[in-house]
């Protein structure tokens, strides 16, 4: 146990001032709750797209001592960078989670993931904060050669499509700020899922309660997953580890899942909250996810975007990492697994009034 102890690594005390981008999204709001729920976090300064999301914000803020103020505008855009971080101290960190993963259109990604992870950098060098954690993805590092394969901690890049891409460039911005002063993290998160979610995973909870999730060729593609309570102790953690400076780190749950024990956990998860789940499953050969891929390729090849393509090609890879790093140096340690996280996410929709 001393030895544990020992171990654990050096941790900073919480800021003065939080900054969070994308903080109406499904990870900037579980952040959100977190950061509000604890009396060391004084004083948030969240960015949000349109004033409908603002206003949300601070509803969820009203009842919290802490400062909460919330920013407006897109994160590409310099002025409002100036808003959100012009007048901060340097006691500040900076959590980056605005991003897009499904655009209508191509470009849309490069505004978002590449433009705005720019321009949050400069803000970040010109105002000399703390730290920058940016959020990204496995997209920038594709999909694993072999089922048994894990993406390592030194992983080279292999961006998977124009979102892998965009995430990538974006990486390296950070990165490249880092190796030039600036404190700097990434974070690496793969399919998340939990309370907050966007209308796509109350889908999936559908396609699975009626048997219409496609398993492809058996459903033995690995995937890695967090549950978004996991996510925000691993972003957290990178933000006060002194040693998280530079690199990059997956955050996940604490193994990855074989995709037919997804569906079945999904299903037994949806039956053990009430809602009647088809015995049936959509089973496709692998050849399906092969053609939905290369005509993924062809649509964003034509600068547009359809979801459905693009998920169903994904679906017959592995995509999983090792987290063991970020256990050792972070001190990073998941608490949710696979059921839990899916009954809490299944119970949070039902809360919300959300059809399943």
């Amino acid at each position: 146990m001393a030895g544990d102890v020992a171990s654990a690594p050096e941790r900073w005390a919480p800021p003065t001032t939080t900054v969070v981008t994308g903080a109406a999204g499904w990870l900037g709001r579980a952040l959100v709750a977190r950061l509000l729920d604890d009396p060391a976090r004084r004083s948030l300064r969240l960015l949000a797209h349109d004033p409908a999301d603002a206003a949300a914000l601070r509803a969820t803020a009203s009842a919290s001592p802490a400062r909460v103020d919330v920013v407006v505008g897109d994160v590409a855009a310099r002025h409002t960078l100036e808003a959100l971080l012009g007048d901060v101290g340097e006691d500040t960190d900076v959590i980056h989670a605005a991003g897009l993963i499904h655009p209508r259109r191509i470009a849309e990604l490069h505004h978002v993931n590449v433009e705005g992870t720019r321009q949050v950098v400069a803000a970040c060098r010109a105002a000399r904060v703390r730290r920058l954690v940016h959020v990204s993805s496995n997209s920038p590092f594709g999909t694993n050669p072999t089922p048994t394969d894990r993406f390592r901690a030194d992983e080279p890049y292999h961006p998977y499509l124009a979102y892998g891409r965009t995430k990538m460039v974006a990486e390296q911005a950070v990165l490249d700020a880092a190796r030039d002063g600036l404190d700097a993290t990434v974070v690496r998160p793969p399919w998340f899922y939990g309370p907050y979610q966007p209308p796509r995973q109350t889908t999936f909870f559908r396609m699975v309660r009626t048997g219409r999730f496609p398993v492809i060729a058996g459903g033995r593609q690995r995937r890695s997953m967090v549950y978004v309570g996991n996510l925000v102790d691993g972003v957290l953690a990178a933000e006060l580890t002194p040693a998280a400076r530079g690199r990059g780190w997956w955050i996940a749950d604490a193994r990855p899942y074989e995709v037919h024990e997804i569906v079945s956990t999904v299903g037994r998860a949806l039956a053990d909250e009430g809602y009647e789940v088809s015995p049936r499953a959509l089973r496709l050969p692998a050849l399906a996810a092969r053609v939905a891929q290369a005509a993924d390729r062809a649509i964003q090849r034509a600068g547009r975007y359809q979801q459905q393509l693009h998920v169903l090609g994904e679906m017959g890879h592995t995509i999983a990492c090792d987290i063991s790093a970020s256990r050792r140096e972070l001190g990073y340690e998941p608490r949710v697994e696979l059921y839990e996280g899916m009954r809490a996410s299944i119970a949070w929709c039902r809360a919300q009034g959300f059809e399943l």
